[in-house]
């Protein structure tokens, strides 16, 4: 008869999952029975932290929860980082921990991997952590856990199994048929009101974040119809096209776009959270909506946090956009839009600086050069500046860990998990510092045979918290590293290595890295981007 550790493989199959993230454990081995025989495949990171980031990033890229097997005690501790990234960031992934045997828990007698009451620290950074007790929980708690996924604010979900629980017998217990749930669509009332404001609105704006991703088309008519220019956070940038001449691919944060939301009228939120690592990063409270603030939002409690609504629609962003549009029908009620959006982006432009301006360029080259590819990101000072001001090619192509909980060593194991998703390359955009955090996920990349295409921006340390520490008169400490031969390392992995000493060399090393079976190493020092 099928073991609970069977079932689950099976169970998981049923909801369409088809990678897994881990690392065996002798308290995670019955995870893996059947395993082989499944249609689910395996990929090994080499820490926690890597598997919890390549199950974010494989999630972000295909909209599909990222799921992960980690063991007892240390397996939870060291994946708690990316769930707290992936819960800031409304990602939905699933983590899986065995813990101690039922009749140890608590008990505090020194076993192995033992934690004091393990859930709670999974219960800190997801919608909700379960034990299970019983082989007959396990179907149900999955079908809850899929419920957050598909039908609410996407979140991390912990489920934890005793050991002594997986080789228990579950002949008896199945799982329900699953069934896709539908996300909620605006109440009329609250639709009415909206649809009013907007059809009255001379100057309206509409702010698109990473709940509005697959509201892309929706939006992009909506925007069309009401002549409103769409500012993208950073989750949400490529909602409409880099070319779109209503799209303002810039932060927020920055003055010029405060002054067009100030300026505008009538404001929809569509499926983002307004949180401070997008509209206020400099924590100045410079961003105020003085108009008629309509917010279409899948959460109530985040409906009264950050900026409150006027008008709120509790719903989800496409189904708050498909309405909206429909009921607008066709012909734009407002003029200017173009010009407003064109105006907010020129401003913005001059506002991020020299510097920025030459690094937005050069991330803009690896756009041109590789149109599909994704550009995962970690906190450097390359994805600061696209963070400020950068227009993806499309939804689930521009992300990274410099927002939100803001995790380092999130750029490689993210790319792995996108490139196992995406099945095609991908640009990790990593500083020499943080890329240390998971360097040894190069392993799995060269295991998986995948197109990562990892840019090792080099500036032989922390240079963002130095160049923070010189601007407020602190005598720098701990920010100058040793740096490693990237190359060298990567070719010691087995990853095909390149040092860019010219940046008129990347778009033909780029070409080259995407055409390879594998990962691709790029290193340069950052004075090739800024002299």
């Amino acid at each position: 008869m099928p073991t609970l550790g069977e079932n689950l493989v099976r169970w998981l199959e049923a909801y369409g999952v088809d990678t897994v993230f881990g690392i065996p454990g002798v308290h995670t081995v019955e995870m893996y029975r059947g395993l082989a025989a499944s249609s689910i495949h395996h990929v090994t990171a080499r820490h926690e932290q890597g598997a919890g980031f390549m199950a974010d990033g494989y999630a972000r890229i295909s909209g599909r929860p990222g799921v992960a097997f980690v063991i007892t005690g240390p397996g939870l501790t060291n994946i708690a980082t990316p769930m707290a990234q992936a819960y800031a960031d409304s990602v939905p992934m699933l983590v899986i921990s065995a813990v101690n045997a039922r009749g140890a828990l608590g008990m505090e007698a020194g076993d192995l991997h033992e934690v004091r009451r393990q859930g709670l620290i999974g219960a800190q950074c997801a919608a909700f952590s379960h034990t299970v007790m019983t082989h007959g929980e396990l179907p149900k708690v999955l079908a809850r856990a899929w419920a957050v996924f598909q039908g609410a604010r996407p979140r991390p979900v912990h489920v934890e199994i005793p050991r002594d629980l997986f080789s228990v017998d579950g002949g008896s217990v199945d799982l329900d048929a699953p069934t896709a749930l539908m996300r909620p669509a605006p109440a009329p009332e609250a639709l009415s009101m909206a649809f009013e404001a907007l059809g009255a609105a001379a100057h309206p704006l509409i702010l698109a974040g990473g709940g509005a991703q697959d509201a892309a088309k929706a939006i992009e008519v909506l925007a069309q119809r009401l002549g409103a220019p769409v500012v993208m956070t950073i989750n949400g940038r490529g909602i409409l096209p880099e070319a779109h001449p209503l799209a303002v691919p810039a932060s927020p944060s920055l003055e010029a776009v405060c002054k067009l939301v100030r300026e505008a009228d009538v404001v929809l939120a569509l499926g983002t959270e307004i949180g401070r690592t997008d509209y206020d990063m400099a924590d100045s409270g410079a961003f105020q909506v003085p108009g008629t603030f309509i917010r279409a939002e899948i959460d109530a409690e985040q409906m009264r946090r950050g900026a409150v609504p006027d008008i709120p629609l509790l719903a989800d962003a496409s189904a708050a956009a498909v309405a909206l549009a429909g009921a607008l029908g066709e012909g734009a009620s407002a003029s200017g839009g173009a010009a407003r959006a064109q105006a907010a982006r020129e401003a913005a432009w001059n506002e991020i600086g020299s510097g920025y301006r030459t690094t937005v360029t050069f991330i803009e080259t690896i756009r041109e050069s590789l149109p599909q590819a994704a550009l995962v990101g970690d906190s450097t000072q390359v994805v600061y500046a696209g963070n400020l001001f950068y227009n993806a090619p499309g939804p689930r192509r521009w992300f990274n860990a410099a927002t939100g909980y803001g995790a380092l060593g999130y750029g490689l194991p993210a790319a792995i998990g996108a490139a196992r998703a995406l099945g095609g390359p991908v640009v990790c955009l990593a500083g020499d510092g943080g890329l240390q955090f998971t360097l040894a996920e190069l392993g799995a990349a060269v295991e998986e045979r995948l197109p990562v295409i990892v840019m090792v921006w080099n500036n032989q340390g922390y240079g963002e918290i130095k160049s923070y520490m010189e601007r407020h008169q602190i005598t720098p400490v701990g920010v100058d590293l040793h740096t490693p031969d990237f190359v060298a390392i990567g070719r010691a992995y087995g990853c095909a290595v390149e040092r860019m000493t010219d940046l008129a060399q990347l778009p033909g090393l780029l070409h080259e890295a995407a055409a390879r079976a594998g990962p691709t190493v790029i290193e340069f020092d950052e004075r090739v981007i800024l002299p």
